[in-house]
């Protein structure tokens, strides 16, 4: 198992200095002898709620647990916030972080016409290698877990974007969440994860792009920056554009924002989807964000060579997203894609 002296890293397992004991109810015992890392990933709102005012939020959280809790840096949609210390200041740090979900749970219902409260739910981070032990065979652990604390618990088939971690969604009363963790806490520090973990770092979301005198510039900021390239490929996309562009001196954001919507259809063969999606995604999301265009892929029909491709937007986005996917496809055909 990994020793203290990892902490500081915020590498993503489960930690401990000595040997766990078990109770037969799951509950990890030890008191202070066991040191504990546990990364929860959050949305930014829910995690601007926990630092608070001024940062006075999370200021008495770790005064009051005694646990460390760090918090990774804010221009990402997602969050990372890690836990670490001894197990009674991990609980009582989490204990107060679920209450915190829980009153913003609350007080968004005061507006609502819903009748019955949602449950507190979140996520924790896990190397993928554990979720085996954690499942178990034919799903008896993870369902033992599910019996016994009466939270709600999905482990994910995929694994975060470059990373060999995994998310664990958690859902249910303050108590049965705490309960479900320790018992998950349990399971990770009796089987250590295998291999080389790659931790899941959030990445910053894309900067708006906006068009102006035919010139693309990102926004940061309070500053626009010229992006050439982009500028480049929006030109080649209104010269292969079957659609009439209207002119106009206004700037807007991302492609023609104010154009009508509407959607095209594409057909790609099944053996080059792969090189169109990219490797967990990445370039379709890519062509996604530079376009500025909805694309869905459908899924593979049975006795079909070809998959549906449709991409939904303005009359330029979806230029621009057919001038990318083209584009892809002729590099993969010519062997010059870089996956």
């Amino acid at each position: 198992m990994e020793n203290q002296s990892h902490l500081g890293d915020q590498r993503p397992q489960f930690c401990t200095d000595d040997q766990v004991a078990v109770m037969d109810s799951g509950v990890i015992e030890g008191g202070l002898n066991v040191t504990l890392t546990i990364r929860l990933l959050m949305h930014g709102k829910e995690v601007g709620s926990i630092i608070g005012k001024k940062g006075e939020s999370v200021k008495k959280m770790r005064e009051e647990s005694g646990a460390r809790i760090n918090i990774s840096e804010g221009n990402c949609p997602e969050r990372i916030i890690t836990l670490a210390g001894p197990t009674t200041a991990i609980f009582k740090a989490f204990s107060m972080i679920i209450e915190k979900l829980e009153e913003d749970i609350s007080s968004s219902m005061t507006n609502s016409t819903a009748t019955s409260k949602p449950p507190v739910t979140l996520r924790i981070v896990v190397p993928a290698s554990q979720c085996g032990s954690l499942i178990g065979k034919g799903g008896c652990k993870i369902k033992e877990i599910r019996e016994s604390t009466g939270a709600q618990v999905q482990v994910a088939g995929d694994m975060l974007p470059n990373s060999t971690e995994r998310a664990i969604t958690i859902a249910g009363t303050t108590q049965s969440i705490i309960e479900c963790v320790k018992q998950i806490c349990v399971v990770m520090l009796e089987s250590p994860p295998k291999g080389v973990t790659i931790p899941y770092r959030p990445k910053p979301s894309g900067s708006p792009v906006i068009f102006a005198g035919g010139q693309a510039y990102a926004v940061q900021g309070q500053h626009a920056i010229p992006q050439p390239d982009l500028t480049k490929l929006h030109q080649l996309a209104m010269q292969q554009s079957p659609f009439p562009i209207a002119p106009s001196n206004q700037g807007f954001t991302g492609i023609d924002a104010s154009a009508q919507t509407s959607s095209h259809e594409m057909t790609i063969p099944n053996d080059l989807i792969g090189c169109i999606i990219g490797r967990q995604g990445a370039k379709i999301n890519e062509i996604r964000q530079m376009s500025g265009a909805q694309i869905k892929i459908a899924n593979p029909v049975d006795g079909s060579t070809d998959r549906q491709v449709t991409i939904t937007g303005s009359p330029a986005s979806i230029s621009l997203a057919e001038y990318l996917i083209n584009a892809r496809l002729s590099s993969e055909a010519t062997g010059l894609a870089a996956n």
